[in-house]
């Protein structure tokens, strides 16, 4: 980090969970599987990773068995070190704090980790967002303008539906956030938050403890909104490729956006890659007669029938004379023989049998849920 400044790193895996309920009943949003081999944690810990942040806090609050099956000592992320590492921070840390409302309440409950940390910079960010960010160039416009707060956003033009599931910034010519939307009623072009943040420890402390001591719970409401004009609070425009995931259908899109060459391009960058843990599958295999286009076909595949303009995670069988097309099929679905399927989002471990047919549509996917037999 070429600020010479020592940065934590602290990613909430549950945030969000609420906004893809089907997906979180089991697991956290940081474990949801994404673009055929990925979870959604993987961008965040390996931007940090690749931005020369070697110590990282995963807050967690519930269902993180698989977050922690995925994430393990940390040594994909070459963070299974002795000093700094990977840290997986229960929702509560002491008998003051109980399960947390908000990230206010969530940093105070971690904060005995935090405070022994030497870092004189802290990041925080969600797992809502597939991008691959350099947090040093962030880091080191925090430090250059002087800010108390440095919040990321992107441009984006969002539909109503969309922008209430938002938070939206005003943000004036020097770049100073003026005004902050929660949720609003609107829809066109907007500075969308990315939901990452830099601050310095000393202030983040001061912060953290005059919540608790006032009962505030809400970040983005209560700091960000209240005292937009009391803090120098200010922005940093990312202008790489991402997805923001606040839906069903902004998952599945997200994952469809992929399809496209320039996107993948885009988001998984030659120096600066995206880690995952490692299965050491098989490789895919393709059946005599078997007919593949424009999909991503994840490790020990077996490819029997069609597939089309889908993605297919590890593990995942197609029958023979079976036609999969616009869909998602995770982690070892069973696709039987002569089946028809359209516009799914298969969770792990499905099996379909024989001669089924299954059709959703690209604006709202049927999912089926994890284990389920059809």
């Amino acid at each position: 980090m070429s600020s010479n400044k020592k940065v934590l790193g602290l990613i909430f895996s549950n945030m969000h969970d609420a906004t893809i309920t089907d997906l979180t009943k089991e697991r956290t949003m940081g474990s949801v599987l994404f673009g055929g081999r990925y979870r959604l944690i993987d961008f965040p810990l390996s931007g940090m990773v690749n931005s020369g942040i070697d110590e990282v806090g995963v807050i967690t609050k519930s269902n993180y068995q698989s977050l922690l099956d995925h994430l393990g000592s940390g040594r994909e992320w070459d963070l299974a070190s002795k000093n700094g590492g990977l840290h997986l921070l229960p929702p509560f840390s002491h008998v003051t704090s109980g399960i947390y409302r908000g990230r206010l309440e969530a940093l105070y409950g971690v904060w005995d980790f935090i405070k022994i940390s030497d870092a004189d910079y802290v990041v925080l960010s969600d797992c809502d967002v597939v991008a691959n960010m350099d947090y040093s160039k962030i880091v080191d416009a925090h430090i250059a303008s002087g800010a108390d707060i440095t919040t990321v956003y992107a441009k984006d033009v969002l539909s109503m539906e969309q922008a209430q599931r938002a938070t939206v910034f005003g943000i004036n010519d020097d770049g100073r956030v003026v005004d902050v939307l929660l949720s609003p009623n609107i829809s066109g072009a907007c500075n969308v938050s990315l939901n990452t943040f830099v601050i310095s420890k000393e202030f983040l402390k001061n912060i953290v403890f005059e919540a608790a001591s006032r009962g505030l719970i809400s970040f983005e409401k209560d700091i960000l909104q209240a005292r937009t004009h009391n803090y120098k609070i200010m922005a940093y425009r990312f202008d790489g490729y991402f997805s923001r995931i606040c839906s069903m259908d902004t998952f599945y899109k997200a994952n469809m956006n992929l399809l496209n060459s320039e996107n993948r391009a885009k988001l998984f960058i030659a120096n600066r890659p995206v880690y995952t843990k490692v299965k050491d599958n098989p490789p895919a295999k393709f059946a005599i007669g078997a007919k593949v286009k424009n999909s991503l076909i994840g490790d020990g595949c077996i490819i029997e029938g069609t597939v089309e303009n889908s993605v297919l995670f590890r593990g995942v069988k197609v029958g023979k004379g079976a036609v999969v097309k616009d869909s998602i099929l995770m982690q070892d679905t069973c696709i039987g023989n002569k089946c028809e399927v359209s516009c799914i989002i298969s969770d792990k471990n499905v099996k379909v049998s024989d001669m089924r047919m299954l059709t959703g549509s690209q604006n709202y996917p049927l999912y089926i849920g994890k284990n389920a037999v059809i």
